[in-house]
């Protein structure tokens, strides 16, 4: 049922047509549990999305059972963030519900680099 409404709630999710194919993106990386693209709005000279193709709305929609892709879209982070050649660091943001800032329900993560960050932010 959980499974269910989280389709439901994805159905016409702008990330979910980009893994559909149904919108084009500049792709990273792509296996079977996650894409990562060039973020269309960055705030940096690198800035790209990790996005589950499992429907997961938020962080805070995520469950057990969820552990084993949230770990591995960290690792997706760190490895096209490696392959860009982020040395000297990087940031990683998760929006989640509205006064989180989250724009997209289907959960993602910014990755933000090449450019000296300041705390606290925003």
């Amino acid at each position: 049922e959980t499974t269910c409404i989280r389709k439901q709630l994805l159905k016409m999710s702008i990330f979910t047509k980009i893994i559909q194919g149904e919108i084009p993106s500049t792709k990273l990386h792509d296996d079977d549990q996650c894409i990562a693209i060039k973020d269309i709005n960055p705030v940096a000279p690198v800035h790209f999305l990790v996005i589950p193709k499992n429907p997961i709305t938020g962080i805070s929609a995520a469950k057990e059972e969820d552990k084993e892709l949230l770990g591995h879209l960290l690792l997706v982070a760190r490895q096209v963030a490696s392959e860009l050649n982020l040395s000297n660091g990087y940031r990683l943001v998760i929006n989640d519900g509205k006064d989180g800032g989250q724009e997209v329900m289907h959960l993602h993560i910014h990755v933000i680099g090449d450019k000296k960050m300041s705390w606290p932010p925003g």
